[in-house]
C-alpha cells in the first residue's frame, strides 16, 4: 500500500485547511487510514482514524469538535478537515493506514503503512 499525502501549508490561527491522503497498491483489506502529527520535539502522536468499511471515526481529544476525518471509497481518499486552528496544531502530519482491527485509538506502533508527511504551520 503506497499513501500520498496533500494539503499542508501556512495558515492563521482560527483558519482552516484540508488534509487528502490518497492510498494505492493492495488496498482492499485494509481496516482502516489516519492521520498522527509530531510537532519540534515531541513523539509522534494519533489525530484521527477512519474504519473504510464502517465510516466509524476516531479522534484525539485535542482535536474533537475541531477536525473531522472522512473519506472516499471509491477514490481511496481519506481527508482530514482541520477547523480552529491553534498555533499547537503545527506539526508535520502523516497520514498511515492499518490492515487489521484495532480497539480504541492506535499507536503510531501499530499502523502499517506511511505516507510522507506534510507540513501545517498555524501562526498566532
Amino acid at each position: 500500500v503506497q499513501l500520498q499525502a496533500s494539503g499542508g501549508g501556512l495558515v492563521q490561527a482560527g483558519g482552516s485547511l484540508r488534509l487528502s491522503c490518497a492510498a494505492s497498491g493492495r488496498t482492499s483489506n485494509s481496516y482502516g487510514m489516519g492521520w498522527f502529527r509530531q510537532a519540534p520535539g515531541k513523539e509522534r502522536e494519533f489525530v484521527a482514524l477512519i474504519r473504510w468499511n464502517t465510516g466509524s471515526a476516531y479522534y484525539a481529544d485535542s482535536v474533537k469538535g475541531r477536525f473531522t476525518i472522512s473519506r472516499d471509497n471509491a477514490k481511496i481518499t481519506a481527508y482530514l478537515q482541520m477547523n480552529s486552528l491553534k498555533p499547537e496544531d503545527t506539526a508535520v502530519y502523516y497520514c498511515a493506514a492499518r490492515d487489521r482491527t484495532y480497539i480504541g485509538n492506535p499507536p503510531a506502533s501499530a499502523m502499517n503503512y506511511w505516507g510522507k508527511g506534510t507540513l501545517v504551520t498555524v501562526s498566532s
